[in-house]
C-alpha cells in the first residue's frame, strides 16, 4: 500500500504546479552489465538555486553561458549528493548527462559493475540544504517490474532496502 501512495505522489507532482519540493530517482540493475542505471528527475529551478549555493555563483540552467561548465557543476553536485552501497560495498557513480522536460529535468548516472545480492543502501541529499521540506522519492527495481521504495528528506537522508 505504501508503494501505491508513493507512486501516486510521484505521478501527481509532475501534473501539479510546483508547490512541493520533490525529486524522483529510479534505480535499476542491468543484469547483463551488472551496472546500476539511475534516472533522477528534479525541478530545474530548484536545482539551479542549489547549484548556485553549492558552487558559490549564479547559475543559469536553461541558458548557460558555458554549457560545459554547467555540465561539470551538475556532475559535481549530483555525485556529492547521491551515494549507493550494494551489500555494504560502495558503488562508484558516473554522471552521463541530462535532458530537460518542461519544468523539470532528467539526470542520468550509472555505476561501475558491482555484484548485488540482497541489500541496497541509498543516500540522497539532493536539495535538502536549500529546501527544508524537500522529499526525495527513490524507486529501486531488482529483477521485477514493481519497485521497492524509500522516502528520504531532512533528517533521513539515507535508507536501506533488502530484496
Amino acid at each position: 500500500m505504501q508503494q501505491f501512495y508513493i507512486s501516486l505522489i510521484s505521478l501527481g507532482w509532475m501534473v501539479l504546479s510546483h508547490p512541493y519540493f520533490i525529486s524522483l530517482t529510479e534505480i535499476r540493475q542491468n543484469p547483463e552489465s551488472q551496472r546500476l542505471e539511475i534516472a533522477q528527475k528534479i525541478f530545474w529551478d530548484d536545482l539551479e538555486e542549489a547549484l548556485g549555493d553549492f558552487h558559490g555563483e549564479k547559475v543559469d540552467f536553461l541558458n548557460p553561458e558555458n554549457p560545459e561548465k554547467l555540465n561539470a557543476q551538475i556532475q559535481a553536485y549530483l555525485l556529492h549528493h547521491n551515494k549507493i552501497w550494494l551489500d555494504g560495498s560502495p558503488a562508484t557513480l558516473k554522471f552521463l548527462g541530462y535532458e530537460i522536460e518542461e519544468d523539470a529535468a532528467w539526470f542520468y548516472m550509472e555505476s561501475h559493475p558491482l555484484p548485488w545480492k540482497a541489500k541496497i543502501r541509498v543516500q540522497n541529499s539532493i536539495l535538502i540544504k536549500n529546501f527544508s521540506s524537500q522529499q526525495n522519492i527513490i524507486h529501486v527495481y531488482k529483477n521485477s517490474k514493481s519497485p521497492k521504495s524509500l522516502l528520504l528528506g531532512k533528517g533521513k537522508e539515507s535508507g536501506q532496502i533488502e530484496f
